[in-house]
């Protein structure tokens, strides 16, 4: 014997409003996962790109230490003006599998090249005012990142389209204590965004409602069989909408800094950059096929939504606390007539996220949180500089750059791995006052593996194989 949707209802009214807000905050909450992006960006300086980011802040010569190590700016005599842009070429193709929660596989093709070509500007300022005190601005992008799957691929319950974005606007002052110690600080202003998009299996959401109800002991293990068969039929496979979420906030933070001159030929740098935290403010949209549609108008399903205080997959605001992390980094660069070598070591603080939380407007899309657990990274480059004459200079350099992510929680909106970089670069001064750089670096990429769980219970599988071009070009001049 069937029972009608009102007789279930009555049975297991308060166990199908629990499993029906999980489905629906499941679906909102997994893109948010790309808020604490792994693509931190070093890509400020055209000049530092052709080393591998080696002596960044000890080399000299570059007023992108504004942003990277105000202490720094004592070596820059004068006033000057600095642009750079970077074109980063990110690769990212997946090889696996995908299944939903009842081991059934899920259609859909491998979701293409979800890499981009985007650039990234930057521009600096610095003036000497008297001996001792500098000052500086700069606009950096210092977290950014861009994937972008095909629509219909395996992988769509997880994620279609990640775009995160921390713009950064800095103020900095440095004194020299002495002749050969300087200190320096910085005041940050952060603007962060995020798009996020991803496909929502309906049928997923309808049996896992009927499951949570027998799991429950709300309805008997045979109704619950002849009730999937009506969920199936109402809202087969591939009954699929699109969850999108934009959000942004301004937040502040400051960096401190230091210049050692140990010796003639030796300089050493520690900066400390503070984390920032924000509260990411914005909305939700859902697409809603026809049959869902129908289903949600159903005069019985409509009373469990109004009890649970509002409809589903409707347009609502939420916020989402995220901090962007702190980074220390030590330099050291060690000069000679004809060349120039320095090493780079920097710190990133990724362990601070441990999780997410969201918070709706909708009464229907109760508070959830997720699980990150990332773990810290490091960033270690040498490299050096060859004088080839009084305005050519060549440039060369390698880095490792280790991931945060981790195999049990990665997943492909982020499909990170550790990274090796190999850069070359050439600046020349076509006049006393005007300086050009050029760089270019490729990046290898570690296979990056995931077994990704998506908030309906649809696992995706496999590696996803990375790769990095970065081409950057930058003109100074002093006034």
């Amino acid at each position: 014997m069937q029972m009608s949707f009102r007789e279930i209802s009555r049975a297991g009214r308060p166990l199908t409003l629990a499993a029906l807000s999980l489905a629906i905050i499941g679906s909102l909450a997994a893109p948010q996962r790309a808020h604490a992006s792994a693509f931190q960006l070093h890509e400020d300086s055209a000049a530092a790109m052709g080393r591998a980011y080696a002596g960044s802040t000890t080399a000299g010569g570059d007023v992108s230490v504004v942003a990277n190590n105000p202490a720094a700016m004592s070596d820059l005599k004068g006033t000057y003006f600095q642009a750079d842009v970077t074109a980063i070429n990110f690769g990212t193709t997946f090889s696996g599998t995908a299944h939903d929660a009842l081991g059934r596989p899920i259609n859909g093709n491998g979701g293409g090249d979800a890499g981009t070509t985007m650039p990234v500007p930057a521009f600096f300022f610095a003036t000497q005012l008297g001996e001792k005190w500098h000052v500086g601005a700069a606009f950096t992008v210092p977290f950014g990142f861009q994937t972008e799957y095909d629509n219909n691929w395996i992988g769509r319950y997880n994620a279609i389209k990640s775009k995160f974005e921390s713009l950064d606007g800095t103020l900095s002052v440095s004194y020299d204590v002495t002749d050969n110690f300087a200190i320096g600080v910085s005041g940050i202003a952060q603007k962060t965004s995020a798009e996020l998009t991803s496909a929502v299996n309906y049928n997923a959401v309808g049996l896992g409602l009927v499951n949570q109800a027998v799991a429950g002991g709300a309805i008997p293990p045979a109704v619950g069989q002849a009730l999937a068969q009506q969920v199936g039929l109402a809202i087969p496979p591939g009954s699929d909408g699109i969850a999108r979420i934009k959000g942004d906030d301004w937040a502040y933070g400051w960096q401190v800094g230091m210049l050692w001159r140990a010796t003639a030929n030796d300089k050493f740098a520690l900066n400390y950059r503070s984390k920032i935290s924000h509260t990411l403010e914005g909305t939700a949209n859902f697409t809603v096929p026809s049959n869902v549609q129908a289903v949600l108008s159903n005069p019985t399903v409509a009373a469990l939504l109004a009890g649970a205080g509002g409809v589903p997959f409707t347009h609502t605001e939420g916020t989402a606390p995220f901090t962007t992390p702190a980074v220390a980094t030590a330099s050291y660069w060690h000069q000679e007539e004809k060349f120039g070598l320095g090493a780079d070591v920097a710190w990133t603080k990724w362990d601070s996220f441990k999780d997410l939380t969201v918070y709706y407007a909708n009464p229907a899309q109760p508070t959830t949180t997720e699980a990150f657990n990332w773990k810290n990274s490091w960033y270690i480059s040498i490299g050096g500089e060859y004088y080839a004459n009084d305005k050519l200079t060549l440039r060369a350099g390698l880095a490792l750059d280790t991931t945060p992510t981790q195999t049990e929680t990665r997943d492909p909106r982020v499909p990170d791995a550790t990274r090796q970089l190999v850069s070359f670069g050439a600046g020349y001064k076509v006049t006393d006052k005007f300086v050009i750089n050029a760089s270019y670096a490729h990046i290898f990429v570690n296979k990056a593996r995931m077994s990704a769980t998506s908030s309906t219970g649809d696992v995706l599988t496999g590696t996803s194989d990375d790769y990095g071009n970065l081409l950057s070009l930058s003109a100074q001049y002093k006034f």
